[in-house]
C-alpha cells in the first residue's frame, strides 16, 4: 500500500471541473489497488489574486511542500489578462516551478485511431505517432532579464541558458530515450542564436554518456514543419522552454484536441507538478463541456513518476483509451454538429472502465 498526500490547485475557469474529475479517478485507483491518497486543496492563479492579491500565496507553497505531488487545473482568464498588471496568474505558475526546481516538463503526445478524423492531417500520417517532449522549464527566455524601456516603445526579453541547466534536462531526455526507441531529437536554433549554440554543444557532450541513443539535431523551424509532415519519425524531443512550449502545443493537433494532452513537471527527485497543457477556457467553464482527459492522464503521470505506481498509471491510460474507442466524446472531440457527453459523463465512463 502506498500512502500519499497530493496538493490540488484547481485554479481558474474549467480548472476546478477537470481537477475534481482527476481526483475521482485517483480515488478509484486508491480503492481498487489498496492505496491511501489524501488531497489538500489550495488556491493559485486568478482566484488567488482575487482572494489574497498574490497569484501563489505562501500558504499554497506550504501546502505543496507538505505533499508528495501537485495536481493543477489551469490558471488565468480575461479577467486577469492585462499584461501591464503588476500581478498576473501565470506568475504563480512560474514561481512554483522555480521554487521546487521543476526543470523538466514531460509532455507525451499520442494519437488515437478513434480520433483520427478530428485532426487536420491525413490518417496515414498519424499512424504510430507516440512522442515525448522534454521541455526545459526553469530557464530560457521566460526567466531571463526582461524590461520595457523609455516610454514603452521598446522592450527586451533575454534568452539565457547555462551549461548546468542544459545538462540536467538533457540527461532526463537521454534517459527517457533509453526507455523507448533510443532516438532523441534535440531542437535548437544554433544557426542564429548564441544560447542555442551553447545548447547544442552541451547536448553533444552529454550524449557521450549515452552512446546507445541516436541523437539528431533539428532546427526549430524545420521541426515545426516535420511535426505536420512526418510526425511518426519522432520519439523523444528535447527543447528549450519557449521552443518546447510552442512545439508541444502545435503537436496537440495530432491527438485531436488540446484537451487530450497531459504533462509532468519534474525535478531531481520524485516530487512533481501535474497538469493538462490546455488553458482555463473560461468561455465554457461551468457548462460541462470541458474535456477531462488531459487532467486524468496527468493523474496517471503522477502515479507513474511521483508515486512509482506503473501498473496503476497504465490502468488509467488503458481506461481512457477504452472509453475513446467506445465512441464517448466530449464537445471538443465530437463530430461537427454531432452528439457529445458531459465532463462528468465522460469521467463516469473512465471510472467504469477502471
Amino acid at each position: 500500500m502506498v500512502k500519499a498526500t497530493i496538493a490540488v490547485l484547481p485554479g481558474d475557469g474549467i480548472g476546478p471541473e477537470v481537477t475534481s474529475k482527476a481526483v475521482a479517478v485517483l480515488n478509484k485507483v486508491a480503492a481498487k489497488f489498496g492505496h491511501d491518497f489524501v488531497f489538500n486543496e489550495a488556491i493559485m492563479g486568478g482566484i488567488a489574486i482575487d482572494t489574497t492579491g498574490d497569484s501563489c500565496p505562501p500558504e499554497t507553497i506550504k501546502t505543496a511542500e507538505q505533499s508528495d505531488a501537485i495536481l493543477l487545473g489551469a490558471v488565468g482568464g480575461p479577467k486577469w489578462s492585462d499584461p501591464t498588471a503588476p500581478v498576473r496568474p501565470e506568475q504563480g505558475l512560474l514561481r512554483i516551478r522555480k521554487h521546487f526546481e521543476l526543470f523538466a516538463n514531460l509532455r507525451p503526445v499520442k494519437t488515437y485511431p478513434a480520433l483520427a478524423q478530428h485532426t487536420p492531417l491525413r490518417a496515414d500520417l498519424l499512424q504510430n505517432v507516440d512522442m515525448l517532449f522534454v521541455r526545459e522549464l526553469t530557464g530560457g527566455i521566460y526567466f531571463g532579464p526582461q524590461q520595457e524601456q523609455g516610454n514603452g516603445d521598446s522592450a527586451y526579453d533575454t534568452e539565457l541558458y547555462t551549461v548546468p541547466e542544459v545538462e540536467r534536462v538533457a540527461h532526463v531526455a537521454f534517459r527517457a530515450a533509453q526507455g523507448r526507441s533510443k532516438k532523441l531529437a534535440s531542437i535548437d536554433k544554433a544557426n542564429v542564436m548564441a544560447s542555442m549554440r551553447l545548447w547544442r554543444r552541451t547536448v553533444v557532450r552529454v550524449h557521450e554518456d549515452y552512446s546507445d541513443v541516436e541523437l539528431e539535431h533539428v532546427l526549430v523551424d524545420a521541426c515545426a514543419m516535420y511535426l505536420m509532415t512526418r510526425p511518426a519519425s519522432f520519439d523523444v524531443l528535447v527543447a528549450s522552454n519557449m521552443f518546447g512550449d510552442i512545439l508541444s502545443d502545435e503537436a496537440s493537433v495530432l491527438a485531436g484536441s488540446l484537451g487530450m494532452l497531459p504533462s509532468a513537471s519534474l525535478g531531481a527527485g520524485t516530487f512533481g507538478l501535474y497538469e493538462p497543457i490546455h488553458g482555463s477556457a473560461p468561455d465554457i467553464a461551468g457548462q460541462g463541456k470541458a474535456n477531462p482527459t488531459g487532467t486524468i492522464l496527468s493523474a496517471a503521470l503522477l502515479l507513474r513518476y511521483s508515486l512509482g505506481l506503473e501498473a496503476e498509471a497504465k490502468a488509467v491510460e488503458s481506461a481512457v483509451e477504452q472509453v475513446l474507442e467506445s465512441g464517448a466524446r466530449t464537445a471538443d472531440i465530437a463530430p461537427r454538429g454531432g452528439e457529445y457527453i458531459s465532463t462528468s459523463e465522460f469521467t463516469e465512463s473512465v471510472l467504469a472502465a477502471l
